[in-house]
This record gives C-alpha cells, sequence and structure tokens, in this order.
C-alpha cells in the first residue's frame, strides 16, 4: 500500500518569560525619561503565520489476504505504474485525491471514475501512462460537470489550458475533445507516452482544473 503520509538549558537561574521582561524594559524607559515623557507600548510579538500545505494525490492497493501468482504479479506492475503516475502529479501540479486502486481481471483495459476508483484489467495496461491517463479521469476529464461544460463544441474552451497548449506548440494549437478525452497529451494510446508527453499531460490537467474542471 502506497499512500501520498528540546528545550534550551538554564544556568540554574530562573528564566524571565520574554514578555516580562519587555515590560520591565518598558518601567525603566519611562522613569529614566521623567514625567510627561509618553513612551511607546512594546511591540506586539507578531503571530506565526499558519503553513498551508499543498494538496496532493495519495493512492491505495486493494489486495486480496491470500493472493495468487497472478494476483502478485498484476500488483506489482499496478505498484510500479501508479507510484510513477502518482509522483509526476505531485511534483509539478498541486492537485488533489484519495484514489482506491483494485485489479480486476474482468476489465478489458482500465478505467477511472471521478469517485476515486481505478481498476486494471490487462496487463498490457498496467504501465505509467495508463495510470497518468485514469488519474486524470478520477480528477475530471471526461467525468465531471466542469468538462461537460467546457467541450460542447468538441474543443477545450478554458482559457488557461488553451493558452497552455499554445504555448507547447504555437499560436494554431488546440485541445480537442471527444468520448471523454482530449489531446494532444491525453496520453490516449501507449505510443503517445514520453516524459515529455507525460509533464504536459500533468500541466494541462491542473490547468483544465483552474478552468473549472
Amino acid at each position: 500500500m502506497t499512500s501520498r503520509q528540546t528545550p534550551e538549558p538554564t544556568s540554574g537561574r530562573t528564566a524571565v518569560p520574554w514578555r516580562n521582561k519587555m515590560v520591565v524594559a518598558a518601567l525603566a524607559a519611562a522613569v529614566l525619561a521623567g514625567p510627561g515623557v509618553a513612551q511607546a507600548a512594546p511591540p506586539a510579538a507578531s503571530a506565526p503565520r499558519e503553513q498551508v500545505a499543498a494538496a496532493s494525490i495519495t493512492w491505495n492497493l486493494e489486495r486480496a489476504s491470500n493472493p495468487t501468482q497472478d494476483q502478485r504479479t498484476a500488483y506489482d506492475l499496478i505498484t510500479a505504474a501508479m507510484n510513477a503516475a502518482v509522483a509526476r502529479y505531485n511534483n509539478l501540479s498541486d492537485l488533489g485525491k484519495s484514489i482506491t486502486v483494485r485489479y480486476d481481471p474482468g476489465v478489458p483495459t482500465a478505467d477511472g471514475n471521478i469517485n476515486g476508483t481505478i481498476r486494471f484489467g490487462n496487463r498490457s495496461y498496467m504501465t505509467e501512462r495508463t495510470a497518468l491517463h485514469e488519474i486524470a479521469h478520477t480528477i475530471g476529464v471526461g467525468t465531471s460537470s466542469g468538462w461537460s461544460s467546457h467541450t460542447g463544441q468538441g474543443v477545450w474552451s478554458g482559457a488557461q489550458a488553451t493558452a497552455l497548449v499554445k504555448q507547447f506548440d504555437g499560436s494554431a494549437a488546440k485541445l480537442s475533445t471527444g468520448g471523454g478525452h482530449f489531446w494532444p497529451y491525453g496520453l490516449n494510446y501507449e505510443n503517445e507516452f514520453s516524459n515529455t508527453a507525460g509533464d504536459r499531460h500533468v500541466q494541462i490537467v491542473a490547468a483544465m482544473v483552474r478552468d473549472g474542471l
């Protein structure tokens, strides 16, 4: 299962809290200045800012309690594919999703659902390319109301993802859509995958989310 989860010594004298020290210093300054001279209050300590962690994708694989050799082999392939894909997503985006993965031999290829589940069936689809593609479905590609509202004309209409594909491929580039998928960089087939295409896929999905996916 994978998931993306001393006090200082004293010298023997009683320490005076820093706030009390500041009050004593202010009173001493008032005495030295004499009557009638207003003294500024000691500066208030600034409250520490809360650090908000970026969202990330996490995943877990449902395993049989007593797996067969077929299941063990599938689990190893799925784990390698998902670890690589999730690492790429978390390195290049701050998308958040908790994903449950299953091995289901009855699935002819692989599929992903916005409810956060991915199923792998055929061994040839237990690859990073497939994992990236199916993670996109769990995030909303082809599965969300935001997808439907941005793909009515067969082209993604969101400004940020459109600008990004133009940055990658030139001013005439566009993101075509159909059947719950997009291209280029949708990683719809194994021969589309490369490290560059994988990175651009993640960046485009993240831009689609900013567009309202």
